[in-house]
């Protein structure tokens, strides 16, 4: 019998249970099928709507088409642009009185990759693969959206996007240049060498970087590219010599071009937004007018810091051609000590002058923001000693004048936030704060204690003074969308039991007209419990989170629980414990949501806030400690709660969540088992530090090796299932992170499963593989604390050893 026994156990883990994707239980598969809602674009004036469809999940063929990973990005070589997951079956267009819909024709076999409307709402444009796999640039007006014009056969969107002109009568993008692709050499003409100068230069861990002279003839291949500007009737020209562009963009006035252009050499070690860079001025004809900087590599940056020189390069809106931008004033480097960091500097055509310094900023620019008409701009900044954002009015005809504060705040309080200012184009579609008269838009999530209430609110540059327009019921989750003029405004609503839609509101009036109506694609998740909940950590910092239940549960039943969670950095604990979730949101369980549990009879404590507080250069010396407290605390509210069984508990996350989770496993005995999903689980190898950590590893070998999970491996003794892809994408988390961390904690004698998914990155989009992992997620709780029903206050401790 014991021989019995035996053999079962080890046909678990059989060759044949890890060679072939499985799918979920029936009820899985159908929540993460659905068909989602269209995505929606409302078109600049909000009297447009372009409804995009696209299937739940695309396959494991289409994924596993052939991919470049040259310079930091991925390009499909095919298709000369970005290499994408998702692609869009179906556009649609519908004025927002909803009775004219006109369908756009896409071309058989065609996939619609991205669309953008114009500033004047009066066109759009989309770029669909055609069915040779080509991207093609159309254009359609708005009254004859079933005739739209093909503007380019061969649109590269590698680095460039295709932009409407500043009249609107034109688009300006970039086409391939055709040719063969560089052959790969069947023997190398010598060694691939890189050398190291004696400065320093701590980056950080990039994916996907080039890595041969082979590579770099790829990259230029795909990424070199003719600019074209074509009228919106198909008129073309031709804009400059072919080059690697990484932006491109027509002065207010129409009448010059910015242009940087990527330049030589290439580096082994940061992606091509880090490479050597040329600002120009051009023409309308693509003729030099004037160089604004000569940008080099940005490899002696320090951890934190800024590039010295220009940067942010742009036109000023509401001028006909001038650049403004902003440079450092303390050499990069945050950590020197000086009354001002950042200055932003301006210059007019024909640049003859040297350019004007019109603002400084004590700590690190962030933006400026400018209106419609005259002389008024909003200037952020921020502080990274204490994560604090500024945000103050400037009168740049005043510059002896000094700015008038509107926000300053740590960046962390959610509940002290004014809301966003509401922007608009202007008309030569540059992004401009929207203004009425002396009043000035805000739109917020409204961070509280009873969770997230969006609001409107208007403010007044004469006082500064706030008005409240609106705000979103209480039960509900509304938030803005759209700002259309000074009585309506467009907002997306949702309920836990109906879907967003978007609806139009007048100030003042009670009724809201419906702009939209799609269906609810999971209306067997209506009847779940979903409740936004808090509790105390030990130190006194106030926690929250959601708290699912299944849809059958029954009063006074314990379930077996998964805490999900994410850590985040806090400078203090007053701002560490405020709500940023909302209990009232429409619940859908989509890819590998690990909501899909509450299906199998798991409690869900969803979003479990695990604070890490303390000085931002520290603060990870006592990350274990915290953690350890958050996920201490989040269990006792459950059981005392009556809902879970205290022996029967799992915790998981995703990348940093990941992380997290290993840690609680090494260092806690709280959890039955782990469920950690791309993370990074060694920090030697994110040597020039890794979230918001600023020390590199030689100044804290002690505070790396005590946070890296894989220091700790011996001390795993429960299960911990990880999942990775293959080709994960993000700084960081290596796939070789997943397969050193399985083989510490095999060789030390514990229990884990490794499950590497091909073609995946750092999030898991192919049907199959999706699929699969929300099967390895079920089947692995199953395993280890499967969903036995307990009645809450006679609840048996249940051996961690059966």
């Amino acid at each position: 019998m014991l021989l019995i026994h035996a053999l079962l156990a080890l046909a678990a883990f059989a060759p044949s249970d890890t060679t072939a994707y499985r799918t979920p239980p029936a009820e899985i598969e159908a929540l993460v099928t659905a068909s989602p809602a269209p995505s929606v674009g409302l078109s600049p004036d909000a009297e447009w709507m372009l409804l995009a469809t696209r299937p739940a999940l695309p396959s494991l063929a289409d994924l596993s088409r052939r991919m470049l990973r040259l310079a930091g990005i991925r390009i499909d070589p095919q298709a000369a642009a970005r290499f994408r997951t998702t692609w869009y079956d179906g556009l649609v267009l519908r004025d927002r009185s909803g009775e004219r819909e006109v369908r756009v024709p896409l071309g058989e076999g065609a996939r619609l990759a991205s669309w953008s409307w114009s500033h004047t709402s009066r066109h759009f444009s989309f770029v669909v693969a055609s069915e040779a796999g080509a991207s093609e640039l159309w254009v359609a007006d708005v009254e004859r959206p079933d005739r739209p014009v093909r503007l380019s056969e061969r649109v590269n969107t590698v680095l460039l996007r295709a932009e409407f002109e500043p009249r609107g009568d034109a688009m300006l993008f970039a086409e391939s240049l055709g040719g063969e692709e560089p052959a790969a050499p069947q023997v190398p003409a010598g060694p691939n060498v890189e050398e190291s100068g004696g400065e320093k230069s701590p980056l950080r861990t990039y994916q996907d970087l080039l890595s041969s002279p082979h590579e770099e003839a790829l990259f230029d291949h795909y990424a070199r590219v003719q600019l074209v500007r074509a009228a919106l009737d198909g008129t073309r020209t031709l804009v400059g010599e072919p080059g690697v562009y990484r932006s491109a963009s027509s002065s207010p006035d129409g009448s010059l071009l910015l242009v940087s252009e990527v330049h030589r050499p290439y580096s082994y070690l940061m992606p091509y937004s880090s490479f050597p860079y040329q600002v120009e001025v051009w023409d309308a004809q693509g003729e030099h007018v004037h160089t604004v900087a000569s940008v080099p590599a940005a490899e002696n940056i320090p951890i934190g810091g800024v590039a010295r020189g220009p940067r942010s390069v742009s036109w000023r809106p509401g001028h006909p051609a001038t650049l403004v931008w902003v440079e450092a004033l303390d050499g990069g480097d945050p950590k020197r000590e000086v009354e001002h960091r950042d200055r932003w500097l301006f210059s007019s055509a024909p640049f003859a002058d040297e350019p004007v310094e019109r603002l400084r900023v004590e700590e690190r620019a962030w933006g400026l923001s400018f209106f419609a008409e005259g002389d008024l701009c909003i200037a952020r900044e921020y502080d990274r000693d204490r994560r604090w954002v500024r945000s103050t009015l400037h009168d740049l005809a005043r510059p002896e004048a000094a700015g008038r504060t509107l926000e300053d705040r740590s960046i962390r309080d959610r509940y002290g936030d004014p809301g966003r200012l509401v922007t608009t184009l202007d008309e030569a579609g540059s992004t401009v704060v929207r203004q009425f008269g002396d009043w000035v838009y805000r739109a917020g999530s409204g961070a509280s204690p009873e969770g997230m209430l969006p609001f409107l609110d208007r403010q007044n540059l004469a006082s500064l003074e706030t008005e409240r327009l609106w705000r979103c019921s209480p039960e509900t989750y509304e938030s803005v969308a759209a700002v259309v003029d000074e009585e309506r405004f467009v907002t997306r609503h949702e309920t836990p039991t109906s879907p967003p839609n978007y609806r139009l509101h007048e100030l003042g009036a009670e009724e809201t007209r419906a702009l939209t109506q799609f269906p609810d694609p999971t209306p067997q998740l209506r009847s779940l419990h979903k409740e936004l909940v808090t509790y105390e950590r030990a130190d006194g910092i106030p926690l929250s989170a959601t708290l699912y239940l299944p849809a059958d549960y029954e009063d006074g039943t314990r379930l077996p629980l998964v805490v999900w969670a994410y850590p985040i950095e806090f400078n203090d604990p007053s701002t560490a414990g405020q709500v940023s979730s909302s209990p009232w949101r429409f619940t859908r369980v989509a890819g590998t949501s690990h909501l899909s549990l509450l299906t199998q009879g798991y409690a869900v404590l969803d979003g479990a806030t695990m604070p890490v507080v303390g000085d931002p250069e520290t603060m990870n010396d006592t990350f274990v400690e915290q953690i350890v407290a958050a996920a201490q605390a989040a269990i006792d509210f459950a059981v005392e709660r009556g809902v879970a069984d205290p022996d029967r508990v799992a915790v998981g996350g995703h990348s940093y969540g990941a992380f997290m989770t290993a840690n609680l496993l090494a260092h806690s005995d709280l959890f039955r088992t782990g469920i950690a999903r791309s993370g990074a689980y060694n920090r030697s190898l994110t040597p020039f530090g890794f979230q918001s950590e600023r020390r590199t590893f030689w100044e804290a070998p002690e505070a790396y090796f005590s946070v890296s999970p894989f220091m700790h491996a011996h001390a795993i003794d429960e299960p911990l299932l990880m999942i990775h892809g293959e080709i994960d994408n993000n700084s960081g988390t290596f796939p070789m992170q997943s397969r050193r961390m399985f083989q510490a904690i095999k060789g030390n004698g514990g229990i884990a499963r490794l499950v590497m998914l091909p073609y995946e990155g750092h999030g898991y989009r192919a049907r199959e593989s999706v699929l699969h992992v929300q099967a390895e997620m079920v089947e692995w709780l199953e395993r280890h604390m499967g969903p036995r029903v307990e009645e809450a206050g006679a609840v048996e401790a249940s051996s961690r050893d059966e």
